[in-house]
């Protein structure tokens, strides 16, 4: 049977601990992981135990199958993913520290032997075997991330500069928010100072990224140095471009911004996975992950622009999730300093005061360290409910502490005692101060089940990480991977020719064609190749349209956008069918040529007005028979997949719907339980009365027993010949004594018999809730589910083509057409 700290949604943190006797009481020390969800701060002096602490609280979440976003300025963290179930000395041997051994005059191996079987002792003394740590490396995915680094698992950090998705887009005060942050980081990064903002540096940042954004353009840093020169918007405010910032100024930014884009260092910021929350919280196949984002290699203006841009991501993916009463997700910063001060406004303090506000909501838990209380805003303070204290540095750290703790839950304890017992703490006792408990209580941290080796160096990161699957390779031209076309989204406005999608076939030069009216006309948005070749044109047909789907299949109707583009046929059918998807869109493409070049013969079907009129017809044939919506569904739950949403997306949500559910049925099970053993407790409690009653009687029947026994007795004794009356009463009460007391005992016979009755069956019903417990924690496993595959078809009044039109693509000369 598993310990009771293994019930699912109790987080086990330690052993009350009695301050006087200085030593840990019996019993665990449970936290309920719903209370994470009003957030919590951990705060104590450097050996306190502050670290150790947050680390077991990240355990216990993976455990639980909560996936937890670790932010790392210190380098420590690292150690989450050094656990070694079987605890074998060779296991620590790559990881303990060679200055140690040279100190203590051992050699590593013997180190490392001493160090396992502190492991194996510490873990013991706090009830935890090898089997638990075998058992967390089973709940969770364990990551270790080095942005701007290659030496752990890279972030490809400036796909944050995309356009958020259209959700997002269309909530204005979301992305203004965003937009705000990104400008503030950006500028921080180039070392502007922190009220550039509302300068004239962040207002043009921020319109070039409002105005791009809401077409759904993306960005990457060598596309903003081109939009810091030429901005999309002809007007700031009231004012004219010119007037606001003119030209030249606008160049002195560039050159800054362009300055970082050519540092060498900045190159390791444009590889690896891009910054994608869900991807940090969730493997491919929807299991949860511990994912720690360790900051020590860099500069601290570069961890401040990473941390805003990953804190507006994670607000951003916080406010996309449904409302549950239950923990989610955790967010953990192991060292909050500089990040949320009181005074001043750095980037990162938005998006982290707009958690610590909204979060709650959606079941994302925000938990903070650090060592001074001073380093913490008050309106951070005030949204928090869980608070950990440990060992402070100095007078003035412990005061304000009393002060924010006095203001935030008024009345619950007296301020001298708890200036008393703050002042006494030892290393690894902290004082849990809970909004949703009556008192605060003291607790000593259990042992960690991850080896506390300390910050890893760069060479121990990338060794640890070795085995991990390769980051995907930089993308061209540094800027993050070209997504999914999206139905309605703007054309990309500085493409390269040479990229462009082309039909086969050699080139026959001349100039464009004169088509009759009645044929709608455009060219490729892209710009001129910058070697100066001289391109030639190709013709595709755009076929622009859309296809509604309704039905049993799909929560809600679903609009899908099309845009193919297929080569324009010598004769017959168009081959809509091995046509590509593109964003274009005939209102966004030029009516006139965009710089001269050659062109490709035109095939004669596609001068012919009817041909376009017949290729409508056949392009909404094809729509209504091919253009089925492919969905998945969940067998166990009936849960069918959203369009354009992937498989991991979708076992995500079966993990969260089953994770919900088994929160619910736990619940029911702890209530109804409870309830018996209130009711069973009750019976065990008279039964034990009645015990002690009996007992007491009996005694008292055996002391009248022998009382009468002894007067007769000494009666017969003292002198006198014949028995008197009294002393026959006497010998007489004194059998009718040995009656009373058997039947006294038989009464303490029966009452000891139901007591332990009674006893029995409430061992019997916590048995019984236990194993009621373990089913439900193993009841279903979305991650192993096999998915159904259904699909949705349109109706034929619900496919609308709004036009074919003929495209000029440039190509550059000479090249090989793309297959």
């Amino acid at each position: 049977m598993d310990p009771a700290y293994e019930r699912l949604g109790l987080f086990y943190l330690g052993r009350p601990f009695d301050l006087e006797a200085g030593a840990p009481l019996p019993g665990h020390l449970l936290y309920d992981s719903r209370h994470l969800t009003t957030h919590g701060v951990c705060i104590g002096m450097t050996g306190s135990g502050k670290t150790g602490l947050a680390i077991a609280v990240v355990e216990e979440a993976a455990i639980d199958g909560v996936p937890v976003l670790a932010i790392d300025p210190k380098g420590d963290l690292g150690n989450l993913l050094l656990t070694f179930p079987e605890l074998r000395p060779e296991d620590f041997a790559p990881w303990v520290d060679p200055a140690a051994a040279e100190r203590q005059g051992i050699g590593r191996d013997e180190l490392a032997r001493r160090e396992a079987e502190k492991w194996r002792r510490g873990l013991a003394d706090w009830e935890q075997g090898p089997e638990r740590i075998a058992r967390l490396q089973a709940a969770a995915d364990f990551a270790l991330y080095t942005p701007g680094s290659t030496a752990g698992r890279p972030l490809a950090v400036l796909s944050s500069l995309a356009a958020p998705p259209e959700t997002q887009r269309a909530d204005a005060e979301l992305l203004a928010e965003r937009i705000a942050t990104t400008a503030a980081s950006l500028l921080d990064l180039v070392g502007k100072p922190a009220g550039a903002l509302r300068g004239r540096e962040g207002v043009l940042l921020s319109a070039i990224l409002q105005a791009c954004w809401t077409r759904g353009e993306d960005l990457d840093l060598a596309a903003l140095v081109a939009r810091v020169q030429s901005p999309p918007v002809t007007r700031i405010g009231v004012l004219e471009l010119e007037s606001f910032y003119p030209g030249r100024d606008r160049f002195a930014l560039a050159m800054e911004l362009n300055n970082l884009l050519a540092s060498p260092r900045f190159a390791s910021w444009l590889t690896g996975e891009p910054l994608d929350v869900e991807r940090l919280l969730y493997t491919p196949q929807g299991r949860p992950r511990v994912a720690v984002c360790t900051l020590a290699h860099l500069e601290e203006r570069e961890r401040m622009f990473f941390v805003s841009l990953l804190l507006e991501q994670v607000l951003a993916w916080t406010r996309s999730r449904p409302g549950t009463s239950g923990l989610r997700a955790l967010i953990y910063m192991d060292e909050v300093f500089g990040y949320l001060p009181p005074v001043g406004e750095p980037p990162s303090k938005r998006p982290l005061l707009t958690l610590l506000k909204q979060a709650r909501a959606h079941g994302v838990g925000i938990l903070l360290a650090t060592q001074n209380p001073v380093d913490l805003d008050y309106k951070a303070l005030s949204n928090i409910g869980t608070w950990m204290l440990g060992r402070l540095q100095t007078e003035r750290d412990k005061q304000r502490l009393l002060d924010g703790l006095e203001g935030a839950s008024p009345g619950t304890w007296s301020r001298a005692e708890l200036d008393r017992t703050l002042s006494r703490l030892p290393q690894r006792v902290f004082l849990l101060h809970d909004v949703h408990d009556p008192q605060p209580v003291l607790f000593q941290t259990r042992w960690v089940m991850s080896y506390l080796r300390g910050p890893l160096s760069r060479e121990e990161v990338r060794r640890l990480t070795a085995g991990d699957v390769s980051a995907p390779p930089p993308v061209p031209g540094g800027g993050p991977a070209a997504p999914a076309a999206d139905a309605g989204a703007a054309p990309p406005a500085a493409t390269e020719a040479s990229e462009l999608p082309h039909p086969p076939g050699d080139p026959g030069l001349g100039g464009p064609p004169v088509l009759p009216p009645a044929i709608p006309c455009r060219w490729a948005p892209v710009t001129p190749p910058a070697d100066g070749a001289t391109p030639f044109f190709r013709p595709l047909l755009l076929g622009e349209g859309a296809v509604s789907y309704s039905g049993r299949e799909l929560a809600a109707p679903h609009r899908q956008e099309v845009a193919l583009l297929a080569p324009p046929p010598e004769h017959g059918a168009a081959e809509w069918g091995s046509g590509e998807e593109t964003p274009w869109r005939l209102a966004d493409l030029p009516s006139a040529p965009p710089f001269a070049g050659s062109y490709a013969d035109l095939p004669p079907a596609a001068a012919e007005p009817a041909s376009y009129r017949r290729w409508h017809k056949e392009l909404a044939d094809f729509l209504y028979s091919q253009r089925r919506l492919r969905l998945l569904r969940s067998p166990t739950l009936g849960v069918v997949s959203r369009p354009g949403e992937s498989e991991a997306e979708l076992r995500l949500r079966l993990a969260e719907a089953a994770r919900e559910a088994r929160g619910e049925r736990v619940e029911q099970l702890r209530q109804r339980y409870d309830r018996q053993l209130a009711r069973l407790g009750g019976q065990v409690d008279r039964a034990r009365d009645r015990a002690a009653v009996q007992r007491g009687q009996l005694q008292e029947a055996r002391m009248q027993t022998a009382i009468s026994f002894g007067a007769t007795l000494l009666s017969a004794l003292v002198g006198r010949k014949a028995v008197s009356r009294a002393a026959l009463g006497r010998a007489t009460t004194a059998a009718r004594g040995v009656g009373r007391s058997r039947r006294e005992a038989s009464d303490v016979e029966r009452a000891e018999r139901d007591l332990a009755a009674g006893e029995a069956r409430v061992q019997e019903l916590e048995a019984e809730l236990a194993r009621e417990l373990a089913a439900v924690d193993t009841s279903f496993r979305p991650e192993l589910e096999p998915l159904e595959e259904v699909s949705a078809a349109p109706r034929r009044a619900d496919v609308e083509v709004r036009g074919v039109t003929l495209v000029w693509v440039p190509q550059r000369e000479g090249s090989e057409p793309r297959q």
